[in-house]
């Protein structure tokens, strides 16, 4: 590749500059908030891609993806010019670049006193490159000492990302090694740089397969650097600065999109297995699936149907039922929706070559098409071949979502659970439709996936509007948070992938991906013993997404009464869940409106304490609730470092206090799952229910975890009917309180706003075993608040 070096200024407006580089390409840089710039290279005046599907700071982007230099949802702050022959500095009242000659970018932040302070360069030397006779582009970073490193969406290994190099190359990664495995599902380019006094985000706007080396490449003729490679597209960045790893996530939160606020009983259990659908009498296993809950007095709210339901001789096809293993689909929805749960029904976006509508399809021009020929393209897909659907098309968009509604939805499915979507189409001149404009395919793979989870989305949401959807998608690019809760896909049965998942998740998670988990005991290998099983169903409960999800090598099935000795610890964690599910729902609906991570690394809350970065096993889920998941077999206590906070720690099981900032080990029996709650907490929780219902939920609890001493804490429980679209015309309940401790009396006092009135008419308030000091609410001795 080309490195460009000469540079002249060009042009200006109110929100951006321009720059003509080697007298043949355009570098455009924008001041889009104050601590937000944008950077662009147009090779020849020109982006190679004139859309973006990931940029969507305000509301959705259109179908055809939106125009790549608008500025819709940004506040345009303004900006100082300065000019010398050698350099040109832009400054916002937080962030400063300065463009060097030859061509590399410095740049500066305001500090807390009003100081420029040095945040990070281009590398002086061969920053940025162009592939000068096709495709492929570079840049360059320098890499300070002190980096750290972290994001990239689902990736293997330690949360931390510094010396390793990465690649983004959407792959159906089946029994991947959670440790090592790379490239994985999903296609997110950005990163967090975290110092001792400041963050910052890089995010690639480019959805070609790219590289991302972050100190594991060294060259003797170049300061240490880091490096971004993409095999197509632009260079198209957004830098952002953020005082924390907290700040720069939520900020890459806002500028990619909200996260989709599903319904309540999408974090209840969700039950799956391939066993069921391949069986030849699936609607049988299904139905027994229902009695056994029952029986076994499992709470559970959904069960997802994989694509077993839609085979022929062993091979999927995608709206095609199978009514010798399943004959009355609308009766056996009927049945699950009688017991009170919900169904999610498995489809690809890829017909075989022998589908029993792939020739209509074909014919309309719905696939997308090889690169040479006018044929549809051909691709490796489930043990044969086939062709994929191209989502850029509307009229593609149109046949899906008819078989989503008369295949699925008119059935009785509730849901759709998007897999096998990673667009595994290597032919990277393959044409798409573009919505008008071809465009090849190397440009926009991950969008496929993101287009199909969308036309799904708008099936479901027009068949049934007074309900907000709930989807799955396995793969996917910056953005989809906008529409589907994910998962780490195809997992493999292994004590180590119980660690290295939780890591994965938090990954995801600081990458915008707040509604994630995992398949519970693992997806692919023989079955878990009875221990691992215990113990992931111990982790998994406390992830947003809680699925028991397998497709065994030995032919067994994960089920939750597997082991009838393991099946007490089991249950208990599974009645902890749906105890804990009015937090979890308070949590889903911050991470909607107020861009919060669920799932939250312990150092996102407590960058103050260097020991938190340590790689671990434990996480936060919300700010209040420490998880410490036993992820070693044979293990009966988990030693973990208690983050250094004000007030300190309560066992969530004995009530016991700790101080932060210090080494603890806690009992871990096999029954139980070491909890501790940040001291100032309160912890909406739920009688024990079989599954979401709205008005049988009809007692509230707050476990209150007072500040020692004085102090002062707040917090919020959020209701409301748990589907409709209510809280957006105010029929939700928000229940603000504040409390105020001293060392004779606990004041709690509750305000609430919002029309939507629960099945509960009062909140009862518990404490700690051993907390003496009076407790009044709303100026009351009392120990329930009824509103």
């Amino acid at each position: 590749m080309k490195t460009l070096k000469h540079w002249r200024f060009t042009h200006s407006d109110d929100h951006h500059v321009e720059l003509t580089v080697d007298d043949a390409h355009t570098l455009c840089l924008w001041v889009l908030e104050p601590g937000l710039f944008r950077v662009a290279v147009k090779r020849r005046g020109a982006y190679a891609l004139k859309r973006t599907w990931s940029i969507a700071p305000e509301n959705d982007v259109p179908w055809e993806g939106r125009a790549r230099d608008s500025l819709a949802g940004f506040s345009l702050p303004g900006f100082t010019l300065e000019e010398t022959p050698e350099r040109l500095t832009i400054s916002s009242e937080r962030l400063r670049v300065t463009v060097h000659q030859p061509l590399w970018l410095e740049w500066h932040y305001r500090d807390d006193e009003g100081r420029w302070q040095f945040l990070t360069s281009d590398r002086p030397t061969s920053a940025y490159l162009l592939n000068a006779h096709g495709d492929g582009v570079a840049h360059y970073q320098r890499r300070e000492k002190d980096d750290r490193y972290y994001g990239l969406g689902e990736k293997a290994g330690d949360l931390e990302r510094t010396g390793r190099r990465f690649e983004m190359r959407n792959l159906d990664a089946m029994g991947y090694n959670a440790a090592s495995t790379d490239p994985l599902y999903k296609h997110i380019p950005f990163t967090i740089t975290r110092r001792e006094q400041v963050s910052f985000g890089l995010f690639y706007d480019n959805l070609s397969s790219c590289w991302l080396d972050l100190g594991n490449e060294i060259d003797n003729y170049h300061q240490p650097y880091r490096r971004w490679q993409a095999e197509a597209g632009d260079i198209d960045y957004y830098l952002f600065v953020g005082p924390r790893v907290l700040d720069v996530t939520k900020a890459f939160v806002r500028l990619t999109g909200k996260t989709l606020f599903g319904p309540k009983w999408s974090l209840g259990y969700s039950g799956s297995t391939m066993h069921y659908t391949d069986a030849p009498d699936a609607q049988d296993q299904l139905m027994n699936f229902i009695r056994l809950c029952d029986e076994q007095a499992i709470p559970c709210d959904s069960f997802q149907l994989s694509s077993g339901y839609t085979s022929i001789n062993n091979k999927r096809y995608v709206f095609n039922w199978n009514y010798d293993k399943v004959p009355q689909p609308t009766a056996m929805s009927a049945a699950f929706h009688d017991a009170g749960l919900k169904l999610a029904a498995n489809i690809k976006p890829c017909l075989l070559q022998d589908h029993p509508r792939y020739q209509e399809v074909a014919q309309q021009g719905l696939f997308i098409r090889d690169s040479e020929t006018d044929a549809p393209e051909r691709s490796s897909f489930w043990d044969d071949e086939g062709s994929h659907l191209d989502f850029t098309n509307p009229a593609t968009v149109a046949w899906w979502q008819n078989g989503v509604t008369t295949q699925l939805l008119e059935m009785g499915i509730d849901s759709t659970w998007n897999d096998n979507n990673e667009y595994e189409v290597w032919d990277g001149e393959a044409r798409c439709h573009g919505f008008g404009e071809p465009v090849a395919i190397k440009h926009i793979r991950p969008v496929m996936p993101l287009l199909m989870m969308r036309a799904s989305m708008e099936a479901q949401q027009r068949f049934a509007p007074e309900k907000r959807p709930y989807l799955i998608s396995r793969s996917g690019c910056a953005g989809m948070q906008r529409y589907v809760q994910t998962w780490s896909g195809d997992n493999r049965t292994s004590w180590q992938t119980l660690r290295y998942n939780i890591r994965m998740g938090l990954g995801m998670s600081l990458s915008g991906l707040y509604n994630v988990g995992h398949d519970v005991g693992g997806f692919s290998g023989d079955k878990p013993d009875a221990e691992l099983f215990v113990r992931w169903v111990q982790n998994g409960v406390m992830h947003p997404r809680f699925t028991i999800h397998s497709w065994n090598d030995d032919h067994t099935v994960n089920e939750p009464w597997m082991y009838p000795a393991a099946t007490p610890a089991i249950r208990s964690a599974i009645a902890l869940r749906y105890r804990l599910l009015p937090y979890l729902y308070t949590l889903l609906w911050q991470a909607h409106a107020d861009d919060e991570p669920m799932l939250r690394p312990t150092f996102l809350d407590h960058e103050h304490d260097a020991q938190t970065f340590r790689e671990c096993d434990e996480f936060m889920l919300g700010r209040d609730l420490l998880v410490a998941s036993v992820v070693e077999p044979g293990a009966r206590t988990r030693t973990l470092w208690l983050p250094a906070n004000d007030h300190g720690w309560y066992d969530f099981h004995t009530g016991s206090w700790y101080a932060g900032g210090q080494q603890v080990t806690l009992d871990a029996p096999l029954e139980r799952l070491p909890l501790l709650v940040r001291a100032g907490a309160g912890l909406p929780l739920s009688e024990r229910i079989r599954h979401v219902d709205a008005q049988r939920d009809d007692t509230r609890e707050l476990k209150l975890f007072p500040v020692p001493g004085n102090g002062q804490a707040s917090g919020l429980v959020f209701e409301d009917d748990g589907e409709s679209w209510g809280y957006q015309d105010g029929n939700a309940l928000w229940v603000n309180w504040q409390m105020r401790c001293t060392a004779e009396a606990i004041h709690l006092t509750f305000a609430t706003t919002g029309d939507y009135r629960p099945a509960w008419a009062s909140m009862s308030v518990t404490l700690p075993p051993g907390e003496t000091r009076r407790l009044v609410i709303n100026g009351d001795d009392t120990d329930r608040w009824v509103r």
